[in-house]
C-alpha cells in the first residue's frame, strides 16, 4: 500500500508546491504576509524552499530502492513544511529581526534527531541527511542573497502592487498596538 500510494507523490508534491505558491502570494497580497518576516524573504525563501521540498521528494520516489536514502531525503522534505506550524508554538514577534532564519534553525530539529539516532544505532550519519540538510542551508543563503538584492526587494514590490499588501513595511515590524 505504501508503494502504491507513494507513486502519487509524483503528481501530489508538485501540486503542494503550486498551492503554496497560491496560498503564499494570496496572503501577503491581503496582508502584506506576516509581520514578523521581511516580506522579501518571505516570498524568495518560501518559493525556493517549496520547490526544494518537491526536488527531495522527488529524489527520494526516485531512490526508493534505496531505503536508507528514500526514508532520510523524505524525511528531510518534510522537516521543510514544518516552519509554519512551528512558528505558530513560537513568539515569532519577540525573534524580530531575526525570526526567519531563528525559523529555518529550528526545522533542521527534524535532520537532527535522525543524525543522532543514526550516530547511535549506526555509529555514523547517513549521507542523506547531510545532503539533505545541507541543501536547506545552501538554499537559505541563497534565498536570503536574492531577497536582499536590488532584484529581489524590485520583484516583491511587483507581486505587491496595487494590493493592500504594498501597504505594509517592507521590513519586519510590531503593528501599532500590539501586546503580547
Amino acid at each position: 500500500m505504501h508503494r502504491s500510494l507513494g507513486r502519487l507523490a509524483y503528481l501530489w508534491a508538485p501540486l503542494m508546491v503550486v498551492m503554496g505558491f497560491v496560498i503564499m502570494i494570496t496572503s501577503m497580497r491581503r496582508t502584506g504576509g506576516p509581520f514578523f518576516f521581511d516580506q522579501n524573504e518571505f516570498m524568495i525563501s518560501n518559493t525556493m524552499l517549496l520547490v526544494l521540498f518537491c526536488v527531495l521528494v522527488i529524489t527520494a520516489l526516485r531512490r526508493r530502492r534505496h531505503t536508507g536514502w528514500h526514508r532520510r531525503l523524505m524525511l528531510v522534505a518534510m522537516a521543510i513544511l514544518t516552519g509554519p506550524g512551528l512558528g505558530r508554538l513560537l513568539p515569532m514577534p519577540l525573534l524580530i529581526p531575526n525570526a526567519w532564519r531563528i525559523m529555518m534553525v529550528i526545522t533542521l530539529i527534524w535532520p537532527a534527531i535522525g543524525m543522532i539516532r543514526d550516530l547511535r544505532c549506526d555509529g555514523r550519519i547517513h549521507p542523506a541527511y547531510l545532503w539533505g540538510a545541507g541543501a536547506i542551508i545552501a538554499v537559505q543563503i541563497v534565498a536570503d542573497l536574492i531577497a536582499y538584492s536590488a532584484w529581489g526587494t524590485s520583484l516583491t514590490q511587483q507581486v505587491l502592487a496595487g494590493t493592500p499588501g504594498a501597504e505594509r513595511p517592507m521590513h519586519a515590524f510590531l503593528p501599532p498596538g500590539f501586546a503580547m
